[in-house]
Protein backbone atom coordinates (compact mmCIF):
# COMPACT_ATOMS: atom_id res chain seq x y z
CA UNK A 1 0.00 0.00 0.00
CA UNK A 2 1.45 3.36 -0.99
CA UNK A 3 1.80 6.22 1.48
CA UNK A 4 -0.52 8.29 -0.69
CA UNK A 5 -3.31 5.71 -0.55
CA UNK A 6 -2.78 5.30 3.19
CA UNK A 7 -2.99 9.07 3.67
CA UNK A 8 -6.26 9.14 1.72
CA UNK A 9 -7.67 6.38 3.90
CA UNK A 10 -6.66 8.22 7.06
CA UNK A 11 -8.08 11.48 5.70
CA UNK A 12 -11.37 9.71 5.05
CA UNK A 13 -11.40 8.31 8.59
CA UNK A 14 -10.70 11.74 10.10
CA UNK A 15 -13.24 13.38 7.81
CA UNK A 16 -15.93 11.02 9.06
CA UNK A 17 -14.85 11.63 12.67
CA UNK A 18 -15.33 15.35 12.06
CA UNK A 19 -18.72 14.86 10.42
CA UNK A 20 -19.94 12.57 13.21
CA UNK A 21 -18.81 15.04 15.88
CA UNK A 22 -16.07 12.88 17.37
CA UNK A 23 -13.74 15.76 16.45
CA UNK A 24 -15.52 19.06 17.12
CA UNK A 25 -14.69 22.55 15.77
CA UNK A 26 -11.75 24.02 17.65
CA UNK A 27 -10.44 20.65 18.86
CA UNK A 28 -6.77 19.84 18.30
CA UNK A 29 -5.90 17.20 15.75
CA UNK A 30 -2.82 15.60 17.32
CA UNK A 31 -0.61 13.68 14.90
CA UNK A 32 1.04 11.62 17.66
CA UNK A 33 -2.24 10.48 19.21
CA UNK A 34 -3.79 9.58 15.85
CA UNK A 35 -0.66 7.71 14.76
CA UNK A 36 -0.68 5.70 18.00
CA UNK A 37 -4.40 4.94 17.69
CA UNK A 38 -4.18 3.77 14.09
CA UNK A 39 -0.75 2.15 14.38
CA UNK A 40 1.08 4.04 11.64
CA UNK A 41 3.91 6.56 11.44
CA UNK A 42 3.22 10.27 11.64
CA UNK A 43 4.12 10.84 7.97
CA UNK A 44 0.80 9.64 6.45
CA UNK A 45 -1.07 11.38 9.31
CA UNK A 46 0.61 14.66 8.37
CA UNK A 47 -0.34 14.17 4.71
CA UNK A 48 -3.93 13.30 5.64
CA UNK A 49 -4.17 16.51 7.67
CA UNK A 50 -2.91 18.48 4.66
CA UNK A 51 -5.67 16.92 2.56
CA UNK A 52 -8.30 17.97 5.10
CA UNK A 53 -6.75 21.44 5.31
CA UNK A 54 -7.21 21.91 1.56
CA UNK A 55 -10.85 20.90 2.03
CA UNK A 56 -11.30 23.51 4.75
CA UNK A 57 -12.04 20.92 7.44
CA UNK A 58 -8.78 21.44 9.36
CA UNK A 59 -6.90 24.66 10.10
CA UNK A 60 -3.10 24.49 10.13
CA UNK A 61 -1.27 26.57 12.75
CA UNK A 62 2.47 27.40 12.86
CA UNK A 63 4.31 25.47 15.59
CA UNK A 64 1.03 24.23 17.06
CA UNK A 65 -1.29 21.29 16.49
CA UNK A 66 -3.88 21.75 13.73
CA UNK A 67 -7.47 22.22 14.83
CA UNK A 68 -10.83 21.29 13.36
CA UNK A 69 -11.84 24.41 11.46
CA UNK A 70 -14.45 26.77 12.83
CA UNK A 71 -17.27 27.75 10.46
CA UNK A 72 -17.28 31.25 9.00
CA UNK A 73 -20.79 32.03 7.70
CA UNK A 74 -19.64 34.80 5.37
CA UNK A 75 -17.11 32.50 3.73
CA UNK A 76 -19.58 29.61 3.61
CA UNK A 77 -22.25 31.84 1.99
CA UNK A 78 -19.81 32.85 -0.75
CA UNK A 79 -18.92 29.20 -1.36
CA UNK A 80 -22.58 28.18 -1.55
CA UNK A 81 -23.25 30.78 -4.25
CA UNK A 82 -20.39 29.40 -6.32
CA UNK A 83 -21.38 25.77 -5.74
CA UNK A 84 -25.00 26.34 -6.78
CA UNK A 85 -23.86 28.10 -9.96
CA UNK A 86 -21.49 25.23 -10.73
CA UNK A 87 -24.21 22.63 -10.14
CA UNK A 88 -26.61 24.41 -12.50
CA UNK A 89 -23.99 24.70 -15.23
CA UNK A 90 -22.97 21.06 -14.71
CA UNK A 91 -26.56 19.89 -15.16
CA UNK A 92 -27.07 22.05 -18.24
CA UNK A 93 -23.91 20.74 -19.91
CA UNK A 94 -24.69 17.15 -18.86
CA UNK A 95 -27.93 17.41 -20.83
CA UNK A 96 -25.78 17.83 -23.93
CA UNK A 97 -22.80 15.66 -23.11
CA UNK A 98 -23.79 12.84 -20.73
CA UNK A 99 -23.37 9.33 -22.10
CA UNK A 100 -25.97 6.63 -21.68
CA UNK A 101 -23.69 4.93 -19.14
CA UNK A 102 -23.47 8.13 -17.11
CA UNK A 103 -27.25 8.54 -17.13
CA UNK A 104 -27.56 4.90 -16.08
CA UNK A 105 -25.14 5.51 -13.21
CA UNK A 106 -27.21 8.49 -12.02
CA UNK A 107 -30.36 6.38 -12.29
CA UNK A 108 -28.76 3.60 -10.20
CA UNK A 109 -27.81 6.10 -7.47
CA UNK A 110 -31.35 7.50 -7.40
CA UNK A 111 -32.87 4.01 -7.22
CA UNK A 112 -30.53 3.05 -4.39
CA UNK A 113 -31.48 6.16 -2.42
CA UNK A 114 -35.17 5.47 -2.95
CA UNK A 115 -34.89 1.86 -1.81
CA UNK A 116 -32.37 2.17 1.03
CA UNK A 117 -32.72 5.71 2.40
CA UNK A 118 -34.19 4.78 5.77
CA UNK A 119 -32.05 1.68 6.33
CA UNK A 120 -28.69 3.25 5.49
CA UNK A 121 -26.43 5.06 7.95
CA UNK A 122 -27.05 8.83 7.51
CA UNK A 123 -23.40 9.57 6.79
CA UNK A 124 -23.20 6.77 4.22
CA UNK A 125 -26.39 8.05 2.58
CA UNK A 126 -25.03 11.60 2.55
CA UNK A 127 -21.91 10.41 0.73
CA UNK A 128 -24.10 8.55 -1.78
CA UNK A 129 -26.14 11.73 -2.26
CA UNK A 130 -22.98 13.76 -2.91
CA UNK A 131 -21.80 11.11 -5.39
CA UNK A 132 -24.94 11.92 -7.44
CA UNK A 133 -23.89 15.56 -7.70
CA UNK A 134 -20.28 14.65 -8.43
CA UNK A 135 -21.46 12.32 -11.22
CA UNK A 136 -23.44 15.15 -12.83
CA UNK A 137 -20.36 17.37 -12.80
CA UNK A 138 -18.34 14.55 -14.40
CA UNK A 139 -21.08 14.03 -17.00
CA UNK A 140 -20.83 17.70 -18.01
CA UNK A 141 -17.83 16.74 -20.12
CA UNK A 142 -15.90 19.73 -18.77
CA UNK A 143 -12.98 18.63 -16.60
CA UNK A 144 -12.22 22.13 -15.34
CA UNK A 145 -15.82 22.47 -14.21
CA UNK A 146 -15.83 19.03 -12.55
CA UNK A 147 -12.56 19.74 -10.71
CA UNK A 148 -13.78 23.13 -9.49
CA UNK A 149 -17.10 21.65 -8.41
CA UNK A 150 -15.24 18.98 -6.44
CA UNK A 151 -13.17 21.62 -4.66
CA UNK A 152 -16.20 23.60 -3.51
CA UNK A 153 -18.16 20.47 -2.65
CA UNK A 154 -15.36 19.36 -0.32
CA UNK A 155 -15.11 22.80 1.28
CA UNK A 156 -18.82 22.65 2.15
CA UNK A 157 -18.78 18.97 3.10
CA UNK A 158 -19.25 19.38 6.86
CA UNK A 159 -21.78 22.22 6.73
CA UNK A 160 -23.79 20.42 4.08
CA UNK A 161 -23.78 17.15 6.01
CA UNK A 162 -24.99 18.81 9.22
CA UNK A 163 -27.74 20.52 7.25
CA UNK A 164 -28.71 17.26 5.53
CA UNK A 165 -29.14 15.27 8.73
CA UNK A 166 -31.27 18.01 10.29
CA UNK A 167 -33.51 18.14 7.20
CA UNK A 168 -33.42 14.37 6.52
CA UNK A 169 -36.50 13.57 4.44
CA UNK A 170 -36.60 10.60 2.08
CA UNK A 171 -39.48 11.78 -0.12
CA UNK A 172 -38.02 15.24 -0.64
CA UNK A 173 -34.57 13.92 -1.51
CA UNK A 174 -35.83 11.19 -3.85
CA UNK A 175 -38.35 13.48 -5.60
CA UNK A 176 -35.72 16.18 -6.14
CA UNK A 177 -33.15 13.76 -7.50
CA UNK A 178 -35.75 12.13 -9.74
CA UNK A 179 -36.69 15.53 -11.20
CA UNK A 180 -33.04 16.25 -11.95
CA UNK A 181 -32.59 12.80 -13.51
CA UNK A 182 -35.73 13.18 -15.66
CA UNK A 183 -34.44 16.49 -17.03
CA UNK A 184 -31.06 14.95 -17.83
CA UNK A 185 -32.72 12.01 -19.60
CA UNK A 186 -34.80 14.44 -21.66
CA UNK A 187 -31.76 16.55 -22.48
CA UNK A 188 -33.65 19.62 -21.24
CA UNK A 189 -31.04 22.07 -19.95
CA UNK A 190 -33.57 24.60 -18.68
CA UNK A 191 -35.49 21.97 -16.74
CA UNK A 192 -32.24 20.60 -15.32
CA UNK A 193 -31.18 24.05 -14.06
CA UNK A 194 -34.64 24.59 -12.57
CA UNK A 195 -34.55 21.19 -10.84
CA UNK A 196 -31.13 21.95 -9.35
CA UNK A 197 -32.36 25.36 -8.24
CA UNK A 198 -35.38 23.81 -6.55
CA UNK A 199 -33.17 21.21 -4.86
CA UNK A 200 -30.65 23.73 -3.51
CA UNK A 201 -32.76 26.85 -3.03
CA UNK A 202 -32.79 26.59 0.78
CA UNK A 203 -29.21 25.34 1.16
CA UNK A 204 -27.80 28.67 2.37
CA UNK A 205 -30.64 29.16 4.85
CA UNK A 206 -30.35 25.64 6.22
CA UNK A 207 -26.59 25.83 6.60
CA UNK A 208 -26.84 29.24 8.27
CA UNK A 209 -29.25 27.74 10.80
CA UNK A 210 -26.83 24.90 11.56
CA UNK A 211 -23.86 27.25 11.99
CA UNK A 212 -25.83 29.61 14.22
CA UNK A 213 -26.88 26.71 16.44
CA UNK A 214 -23.32 25.45 16.61
CA UNK A 215 -21.96 28.91 17.41
CA UNK A 216 -24.53 29.35 20.18
CA UNK A 217 -23.56 25.97 21.67
CA UNK A 218 -19.84 26.84 21.59
CA UNK A 219 -20.46 30.13 23.42
CA UNK A 220 -22.40 28.52 26.28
Amino acid sequence: MSKESLAEQIANRLRRDILRGKLLPGMSVKERDIAAEIGVSRTPIREAIRILSKEGLVELRPSRSPIVALSDMSEVSDQIEVLVALEKLSAELACKNASSDEIKHLSDITDYMANHFDSTDPLDMFEIDMSFHTAIAAASGNKALADTHGTFLRRLWRARYLSAIQKRNRDRVVNHHTAILDALRAGDGTAARDAIDNHLQHLARDIRSVIEQETATESE
